[in-house]
């Protein structure tokens, strides 16, 4: 299997640099993995790494797609990552793959997904794709309660996975069973069975285990598609955040600002013309976009004083703060669940390394040497250092993450609250919703209520009765 390099991580802790040193150390191409960075003419916004910084490594998928043109589903990001990365390698070139969409980059590392996995993320479709099946299809398009309904009919065991009000994701598994003739709950639990049975023929033919048990596995068990080697360009939260805070403000400087209200005039264009944008998709939902609209707006409004705008200003600029802060916090999220539970059900997360990037004063030393380190080893077939030996970080990370495995897999069921009318949807939610201050009110309140209705009605019937005795 031919090499493969990927590098994830939280916005802001490095992950185009180290691309960069190691497309540049290693002769490698690189190809982006964020949905956000594949649009044309907003370089800041999306955060694309500077034409001048990338040290002529040719980048490929990035300012690729229109202002107008839809995100790209997953298959068609993992379709055209399939096809460089066997263009890249057919050059002797070094594929590395990078970016925060971590559902893509994932997508493209491992070799099981056949409709997705059940969550939801493989559901970015684009319009014409999600026209057509509506057309095929007309109760895709009813109220997510008709919808619903159909799937209990159809489902029942995913229509209890999903909460009532997740109509996308009710939508996309009733779209599976209409366009495959088969439950979207038989196809992931075929997936599953699938995956499992990999992973013991890969047991029986490297024997009793070791290092051939694991080379076995990734050969021919299929769970991942390439040799991978991942890096995990990882910070410490309490410093990272002052660092986020201060790009935004370097942003603003080079011209956010500037890039935001271009796409707010082109909104603008659009409404004169009768013509509406969707903008719950694509690169409206760009951090840097969306918060800054309320200022935009109010701009355009013209009712609000300069001291006022400057004012509402900040607080979006603060906005912009706040969800670049958040977004880092669910990209550590999936690495360390979602990317992590993959890894280890593929008996491959020996191949994660986590690099400390805390200290940017100290990059080389901290996370250039440790990865061209351990890249020379992988691209030489020997044996690779311990992850855990990288850093105190990357020991510290690993180990809490190793002690918590065996991957737990939460069961998705609706169960709903007759008494507070809540609806949960696992047993762990159930569990802290029935222990919960509010739950345990609510169960008082019903008793109360119970035993007045049941007074008012012993009441009636004793004055019932003693109607019918004086008759």
């Amino acid at each position: 299997m031919a090499p493969l390099i990927t590098v994830v991580g939280a916005t802001g802790t490095g992950k185009s640099k180290l691309a960069v040193d190691l497309a540049t150390r290693f002769n490698g191409e690189i190809i982006n993995g964020d949905a956000m960075q594949m649009y044309r003419g907003l370089p800041i916004i999306t955060n694309q790494i500077p034409v001048e910084e990338r040290n002529g490594i040719p980048h490929h998928l990035i300012s690729c797609i229109g202002l107008e043109e839809e995100p790209w589903r997953v298959g068609t990001f993992r379709k055209e990552s399939l096809r460089l990365i066997k263009e890249i390698q057919s050059r002797g070139k070094l594929p590395i793959l990078v970016g925060g969409t971590h559902y893509y980059t994932q997508s493209v590392l491992f070799n099981d997904a056949l409709v997705g996995n059940g969550s939801g993320d493989e559901d970015f479709v684009s319009e014409k794709e999600y026209t057509s099946a509506s057309q095929a299809w007309p109760i895709l398009d009813a109220p997510a309660e008709v919808m619903l309904e159909k799937l209990r009919e159809v489902d029942p065991v995913m229509a209890e996975r999903w909460h009532p009000n997740e109509t996308r994701k009710i939508r996309r598994s009733l779209e599976i069973y209409f366009q495959t003739g088969k439950p979207a709950s038989e196809i992931y639990a075929e997936q599953k069975r699938q995956r499992q049975a990999s992973l013991l023929a890969g047991n029986e033919i490297a024997g009793i285990g070791g290092e051939d048990r694991l080379d076995a596995q990734l050969s021919a068990a299929g769970q991942m598609r390439y040799d991978t080697l991942i890096f995990w360009v990882h910070s410490d939260r309490e410093k990272l955040r002052p660092r986020l805070d201060a790009r935004v403000d370097s942003m603003i400087e080079n011209g956010l600002m500037s890039e935001a209200q271009t796409m707010s005039d082109y909104l603008q264009e659009k409404a004169s013309q009768g013509i509406a944008v969707d903008k719950t998709r694509g690169v409206w939902v760009s951090i840097g976009f969306k918060e800054l609209q309320p200022y935009f707006d109010a701009l355009l409004e013209g009712t609000m004083s300069e001291q006022e705008l400057d004012s509402l200003k900040r607080t979006c600029i603060d906005s912009v703060k706040s969800s670049t802060r958040q977004y880092a916090v669910s990209q550590i999220k999936w690495i360390r669940n979602k990317l992590w539970n993959a890894l280890a059900e593929a008996g491959m997360s020996h191949r994660l390394y986590v690099l400390d990037a805390s200290d940017v004063d100290n990059w080389r030393k901290c996370v250039t040497e440790p990865s061209e380190k351990v890249t020379m080893s992988f691209l030489g077939h020997e044996r690779c250092p311990d992850p855990k030996s990288l850093s105190e970080l990357a020991r510290a990370t690993l180990s809490a993450k190793e002690q918590a495995s065996t991957p737990v897999e939460v069961t998705m069921k609706c169960m709903t609250c007759e008494v507070c009318q809540k609806t949960m949807i696992n047993e762990e939610q159930w569990n802290v919703h029935i222990q919960g201050h509010a739950h345990r009110r609510a169960l008082k309140y019903a008793a109360r209520r119970a035993q007045k209705e049941e007074y008012f009605k012993q009441r009636e019937l004793i004055k019932e009765n003693g109607v019918k005795a004086e008759e």
